[in-house]
């Protein structure tokens, strides 16, 4: 069922996705990618997207609207704290059409994300920046966001995880 949030400013609506935005969802799935540098790394479909949110409940969308144009999502999930003993929110990627910056917009969408966060009880929101980013990394700042310097990031993918699930076998 689609939610409908509180913005503060009657032109710019937040709705949380459903099955008929996943064209969307894919759309700034690819902007993002566009402007990350990194288009050639998204291998997301329709259906892979439409499984995944929908079938799976894998991860949620927000979408943001200004006068009923989609400028901007954010996607994000459950991650878990073995430190907090519960349950935190990890937003996977926000992204916000270019002529629509600077007006406030991100800052909803993250006290969107506040929101849902304490109305589930988690106590932190997680999430990744690209160190060249660096107007975001201020804006992140700017929020209260603090950087985590002391954690190093690292990934298994694609054959190598195919590769070490075969260890023990």
């Amino acid at each position: 069922m689609t939610k409908l949030y509180q913005t503060g400013k009657a032109n710019f609506i937040i709705r949380s996705a459903d099955e008929n935005d996943t064209s969307l969802i894919l759309y700034f799935i690819k902007a993002l990618a566009l402007y990350e540098k990194m288009s050639d790394r998204v291998i997301a479909t329709e259906k892979s997207i439409y499984e995944s949110l929908f079938i799976h409940k894998q991860a949620e969308v927000l979408l943001a609207f200004e006068n009923e144009i989609p400028i901007g999502f954010a996607l994000y999930y459950q991650t878990y704290s073995t430190f907090q003993g519960k349950a935190n929110l990890f937003l996977e990627d926000i992204f916000i059409e270019e002529p629509y910056r600077h007006k406030g917009y991100g800052k909803i969408i993250f006290s969107i994300l506040a929101q849902i966060a304490t109305e589930r009880n988690y106590t932190r929101i997680d999430w990744w920046c690209l160190d060249w980013n660096q107007r975001s990394i201020e804006f992140y700042q700017s929020i209260g966001a603090t950087q985590l310097n002391e954690w190093k990031i690292f990934r298994l993918q694609d054959e190598k995880i195919v590769q070490l699930s075969k260890y023990n076998k």
